[in-house]
């Protein structure tokens, strides 16, 4: 077996154009790259190094295992072989590059060590054939949101050569083949790592430490900050994104806002952020220039973008930097606005004097206990909707009963209770969340008690992750309370019909908080027939109520709304009743049934309402 590099072409040795070659390439590639650096370098920092074991486990799961590309599995099985021959000659490019480059060294080529050879030959077949289902997806059957661009075609059209010019290297007998092959594969490659850089296939590069730098608490939220638009007002981690994303679409596809035909793409804000990135000199900030007011507000923040992105991209920050911007410089809705206001004047949405907030305990038969004046074990953080709703009082009512039926300890605050915040925060709102955690802060310490519970999973995130710093008391969603409740035979249940049922993940409290069996437990203890929607768990569809949304306009050109299609996925399931564990979600889906004319088909029923339905009398055997 001959050295392919021992010849000459035009009287240099071909061990001296390799070097040349090379050294071309790693300047290209270095050039790009150390414009990235220098980017990032200036941008704000935010801190990623920590919890090394844990980000080094995220790192195997979904880097080598490609975890989040096998929920859509046959796609996902291509990828990952994709992967896998992309990362095997890769490791056997650099070998037989360092053998090409020091010719004197006493070692062989790869292809010449007999079992690397049946690997290279085995994955440069599979990887052919995973090529060939990649490009079919893409080009004839392609899913909402993935594009064909001619990157992506020139890209598939290398990695093929690569595979090709290997395999006919390794199959041909003829030594004059074999050289020519080895030189296009070196070539390609080496032209490959040179146009990596100016890519979008700089994925490759980045997506592996954007999933080691991803975020390990889902929802978070970006250090306090005046917002941004300008690319050094973004934190180095918010430009990665723009590096790392693979234009899939996955976003786009799990996204409510551009299902129902609102003007956001997380995929195009990401794009944008990519572009900002690769300026030498960016003549505008990402808002509005690049990025809408409009597209900005339509964020219902229920985090799909982020759960589904296969290399941990994170689209709610950048948001969230992007609203507090627009809050400063007061391009926000008036409805929105006065929203706010009612949250800084009232301590709550509705715009009602906190004396009412516990008006709908007035016709109860027992009191509940005032929290700042009797010692509890459990502290009912109840929430605006809940209070203050006339549509949600009969199932918080139903809540209060069943706490009461259970022996429960608890109290409320009362009117010195506040909003939680949640949705202020994620309108954009840094200082009046401080506000009103400082103000419920401060009558929690008025109270003594042991345990926080709220029906609210906007509240529950806020309570349990936002709230306290350093030792807090256990925050229960009711749902767990309920189960709990039930479990231990607290609430006895006489038999019900058979009804089939589907449930409904809030974002917050699924998502957000990775809360799904509770809930289910609780529907299946009564009984029901449960339905699963297509789009449940993890992947459950947002009602479009989060991040403000509940208070903001339709955008024009709506086709549907998130709710009215939530509601028609759970009409297809045959279940009779929509059963939820949120009041916005009761708010958002009792509308929805109305428009979309499905009242006669699916009940929205409250978790705590179905239980007190079914609660066996007092006295009864």
């Amino acid at each position: 077996m001959s050295d392919p590099v021992r010849g000459a072409w035009l009287g240099v040795p071909g061990w001296l154009w390799l070097w040349g070659f090379t050294a071309a390439s790693l300047a290209l590639f270095a050039a790009r790259m150390a414009r990235y650096l220098k980017v990032l370098a200036a941008a704000r920092s935010e801190r990623r190094w920590d919890q090394w074991p844990r980000r080094l486990r995220l790192f195997v799961v979904n880097v080598f295992g490609q975890r989040r590309l096998l929920d859509e599995p046959l796609i996902g099985t291509a990828h990952l072989i994709i992967f896998w021959a992309f990362l095997i000659y890769a490791t056997t490019f650099g070998w037989a590059l360092l053998r090409g480059l020091f010719p004197f060294l006493p070692v062989p080529y790869p292809d010449g060590v007999a079992w690397i050879r049946a690997a290279l030959e085995v994955f440069a077949l599979i990887g052919l054939a995973a090529l060939a289902v990649a490009a079919l997806r893409r080009y004839v059957f392609p899913p909402p949101a993935l594009e064909r661009s001619r990157d992506a075609t020139l890209i598939l059209i290398l990695i093929a050569a690569v595979l090709i010019s290997s395999l006919v290297g390794i199959r041909t007998a003829s030594e004059v083949v074999r050289t020519r092959a080895w030189w296009t594969h070196m070539a390609v490659v080496l032209g490959f790592l040179a146009y990596l850089p100016y890519s979008k296939h700089m994925h490759l590069l980045a997506s592996p430490f954007g999933v080691f730098f991803g975020s390990l608490n889902p929802g978070w939220m970006p250090a306090p900050s005046d917002g941004a638009s300008q690319r050094e007002q973004f934190t180095w981690r918010q430009l990665f994104n723009g590096l790392a994303c693979a234009e899939c679409g996955r976003c786009d596809r799990a996204c409510p806002s551009v299902t129902s035909g609102m003007p956001l793409s997380p995929k195009a804000l990401i794009r944008q952020i990519r572009d900002l990135v690769r300026e030498a000199a960016p003549a505008a900030g990402l808002v509005p220039a690049r990025v809408t007011p409009a597209q900005i507000w339509a964020c219902a923040t229920c985090a799909a973008c982020s759960q589904v992105c296969p290399v941990f991209n994170e689209h709610l920050p950048v948001i969230i930097e992007a609203r507090r911007m627009l809050v400063a410089r007061g391009v926000i809705e008036a409805r929105l606005q006065e929203t706010l206001t009612n949250f800084a004047r009232y301590g709550n949405s509705f715009g009602t004097s906190p004396r009412s907030r516990a008006k709908w305990t007035q016709s109860l038969e027992f009191r509940i206990k005032d929290a700042r004046k009797e010692p509890i074990e459990y502290l009912w953080f109840v929430g605006d909707y809940a209070s203050f709703d006339p549509r949600l009082q009969a199932a918080t009512r139903a809540a209060a009963r069943l706490f009461q039926r259970a022996g429960l300890d608890f109290g409320i605050l009362y009117d010195a209770e506040q909003n939680s915040g949640n949705d202020a925060r994620r309108i954009g709102e840094e200082g009046l969340f401080e506000m009103l955690r400082e103000k419920n802060l401060t009558a929690f310490g008025k109270a003594a008690f042991k345990k926080i519970v709220t029906a609210d999973p906007h509240a529950y995130h806020a309570l349990k992750n936002e709230y306290f710093n350093g030792q807090r008391p256990p925050v229960l969603h009711s749902s767990e309370l309920l189960a709990d409740l039930l479990g231990q035979g607290r609430l006895p249940l006489n038999p019900g019909p058979e009804t089939t049922a589907t449930y409904h993940d809030p974002c917050y409290l699924g998502r957000y908080n990775n809360i799904y069996r509770p809930p289910r437990s609780v529907i299946e203890t009564l009984g029901l027939r449960l339905s699963e929607m297509p789009r449940s768990g993890p992947r459950s569809f947002c009602c479009g109520a989060g991040g403000g949304r509940i208070w903001m306009e339709d955008a024009p050109g709506l086709a549907q709304r998130p709710a009215e299609i939530r509601v028609r996925e759970a009409a297809q399931t045959g279940a009779s009743l929509l059963v939820v564990a949120c009041p916005k979600d009761l708010v958002m889906f009792q509308d929805a049934v109305k428009t979309a004319g499905l009242e006669d088909r699916l009940a929205v029923r409250d978790l705590a309402e179905l239980v007190e339905e079914r609660l066996r009398p007092e006295g009864s055997a």
